[in-house]
């Protein structure tokens, strides 16, 4: 097949997981293509299969802001038209399922029937999408597509109570590429890291406040008064500069790092004793899963599909968001020499199920069944 995926290229969840479902169906042979306005972050090597184009926005006096989704559409257009593509997927509904169905009805005058599925992430439903000012478009766009996809049963929930919808909302969690995501042999970070053979533990997110970042400091200073620890923070946001100044108030500034953004976040992984993840809403969790994936168990929040991915009491510990006293009793269980390598064992063990070689063809028999029923569709009116 021909895929055109559209998504945004930053390092932020959905464009992640559409530049690595992209690379893996591009080993599998399929042709992919790329379109948005810089290359993804993730689209990082060479492949005969894979291409990216650029949509170029230009500034006009005349607008306050650059027009994006109507140069992104006029760019779908394009890509379809000459590059023969068979099905567009476009993830993360603003602006782009709406683009979609502009790009499918101006296709549509040529001659060309493009199917255009739809992936929903999580913020573009549960915090950009119910705005009063995008819930009409956001709907519409949905109910238009040929197929829609959410990455776990709390966001397809999430959306169909938020939303008129009227179409079918298929469940296809996100993935992990466990030949990348794996325990590395890093022994002289860990004792460069915990001189003293203290215990590793590690959040990574974007900084924002819907990940409560401060609950991570507030847990991470009850477990070391109980287990001699360190803390690695990876990641930026607007909320990096209160949570420096709230680990100099609280902790030992010593045992705290900020490293900041990393592409190769698996090293820090491979390190880690437990991953904490606190965040007040989370439709799937992938910074947990490539924790998982390292073999680091996981203390995370009950938040929305948290609970579908953390195996409470095999890979980690769900607890309700906020009650940081109890994460820390639960961190300091799974720290205990007695219980860490289970835990580690039932992190591993749960990532496997996320494993690309086992979500891909799931994808690709969606991709497979859109195009039949909009045959048929074509067919019938025809």
């Amino acid at each position: 097949m021909k895929i055109g995926i559209v998504c945004y290229p930053t390092y932020g969840g959905s464009g992640v997981v559409a530049t690595e479902l992209g690379k893996a169906l591009a080993k599998e042979g399929h042709e992919i293509h790329f379109i948005t306005y810089s290359q993804p972050t993730r689209l990082d090597f060479f492949s005969e299969n894979l291409f990216y184009h650029e949509v170029s926005v230009k500034s006009y006096p005349l607008f306050d802001y650059p027009p994006y989704e109507l140069a992104l559409a006029s760019k779908m257009v394009d890509v379809v038209e000459h590059e023969k593509i068979d099905i567009l997927h476009v993830h993360y509904a603003i602006p782009h399922a709406s683009a979609g169905y502009m790009a499918k009805q101006i296709l549509k005058t040529k001659g060309i029937h493009i199917p255009v599925i739809t992936t929903l992430h999580g913020t573009d439903i549960t915090l950009v999408g119910k705005d009063a000012t995008y819930e009409p478009v956001v709907t519409f766009s949905i109910n238009q597509s040929d197929g829609v996809t959410a990455v776990s049963n709390d966001l397809r929930k999430d959306t169909m109570n938020l939303f008129d919808i009227t179409t079918k909302i298929e469940v296809i969690p996100n993935f992990i590429d466990l030949e990348r995501f794996k325990k590395q042999k890093k022994d002289h970070f860990k004792k460069a890291i915990c001189p003293n053979d203290e215990k590793l533990i590690v959040h990574t997110s974007n900084f924002r406040k819907v990940k409560r970042v401060q609950d991570v400091i507030d847990v991470f200073n009850r477990v070391r008064k109980v287990v001699p620890s360190k803390l690695l923070l990876v990641g930026d946001g607007p909320e990096r500069f209160h949570m420096e100044e709230l680990c100099r108030n609280l902790c030992n500034i010593d045992d705290v790092r900020f490293l900041g953004k990393l592409e190769a976040v698996e090293e820090v992984l491979s390190v880690a004793d437990l991953f904490l993840m606190t965040s007040e809403k989370e439709s799937f969790g992938l910074a947990a899963l490539e924790a998982m994936a390292c073999e680091v168990p996981v203390i995370s929040t009950n938040a929305g599909g948290l609970p579908e991915l953390n195996l409470d009491g095999t890979s980690g510990f769900v607890c309700n968001v906020g009650d940081t006293e109890t994460m820390a009793e639960k961190a300091i269980h799974v720290l205990d020499d007695a219980n860490l390598d289970r835990f580690k064992d039932g992190a591993l063990s749960r990532a496997k199920d996320f494993d690309v070689s086992n979500i891909l063809p799931i994808y690709v028999g969606f991709y497979q069944q859109t195009l039949e029923n909009v045959n048929k569709n074509i067919t019938s009116i025809a």
